[in-house]
């Protein structure tokens, strides 16, 4: 990874923090980006003793505005990102709506993964070979996806968006990654486990049972939460592969819901309709969803 720059997002602690300190270690250039700054500035330190010194953006990626400001200044500033880490999220205990109108989970968790890679994708096609890599999570596995109800105006509950939100990293990875063939840029997804950290922070009710009883005991560590984002980004063995879902550094099954490909593209659409978004950044001749597919699929969905 030397003379590699690798762009990680929630990166002031947890995975995100493990996964660009072992970044760091193999010389890898960070580029940092955290919604806190004193947390931020706490893992510039701790990354800067073992690799090149990271330097820190702050945003809150929840935000559409701030999404869009970091990623000008990433680009102003960075002339190559041959890696990025799509890690930040969060569980909220009650619905909440962000300035651009979306339920907060959804916001952070899916369209935050969803236009930062959009706004650095030329960046990053110019830098290939090079590789995206999005945080899921194996709670995506009991989960299903409401068009109708994107922004759980009609059921809400911490739980239900945030699988469904993982849901959204699954098939974006898929979507994304049929846009990019034939461009030498990978996208895949992972699933790190049950792990120990600030995640749980903010729960209430049954998810706060479950924090204080369950990950304490069947929880991993941050560290080990991290691996197989770690060798997603770095790993050799992983050259070439793309559109799947790992689980402690191999590919695992998705669940059905995962694989719907015809779901993939509706949410694609859907996310550059919340974005604002006229086009996509790649050229779509590369998906394989036909005309006649993505109208069943809106059928279907509806």
């Amino acid at each position: 990874m030397q003379e590699k720059v690798a762009v990680v997002t929630g990166a002031g602690s947890g995975i995100g923090l493990e996964t660009a300190d072992a970044l760091a270690r193999q010389g890898t250039s960070l580029v940092l980006i955290t919604r806190d700054p004193a947390r931020g500035e706490a893992a510039v330190a701790r990354i800067a003793k073992n690799g090149p010194r990271p330097r820190l953006f702050i945003a809150d990626l929840s935000q559409q505005a701030e999404v869009r400001r970091v990623a000008g200044e990433i680009l102003a500033s960075t002339a190559r990102i041959d890696v990025l880490v799509n890690n930040a999220g969060a569980m909220f205990s009650s619905r909440q709506v962000t300035v651009d109108g979306m339920e907060r989970t959804f916001a952070l968790n899916h369209m935050g993964y969803f236009l930062l890679t959009y706004l650095l994708l030329d960046r990053i096609l110019a830098s290939a070979p090079a590789r995206i890599v999005s945080v899921s999570s194996g709670a995506h596995l009991s989960a299903d996806i409401d068009f109708d109800d994107l922004q759980s105006e009609k059921e809400y509950s911490d739980n239900l968006v945030y699988k469904r939100s993982k849901l959204c990293n699954v098939l974006f990875t898929r979507a994304l990654a049929r846009r990019l063939q034939n461009t030498h840029v990978t996208a895949n997804c992972l699933d790190p486990g049950m792990v120990r950290s600030r995640f749980f922070e903010n729960a209430k009710g049954a998810m706060r049972v479950f924090a204080q009883t369950m990950i304490p005991v069947f929880g991993v560590t941050p560290a080990v939460g991290a691996k197989t984002a770690i060798y997603l980004a770095s790993s050799p063995e992983v050259e070439g592969i793309t559109g799947q879902y790992f689980l402690k550094c191999k590919i695992a099954a998705p669940s059905t819901a995962a694989q719907d490909d015809l779901a993939a593209e509706r949410l694609w659409t859907e996310s550059l309709r919340l974005a604002g978004l006229q086009t996509s950044p790649i050229n779509d001749h590369n998906d394989s969803v036909s005309p006649k597919e993505r109208t069943t699929c809106q059928q279907q969905h509806r």
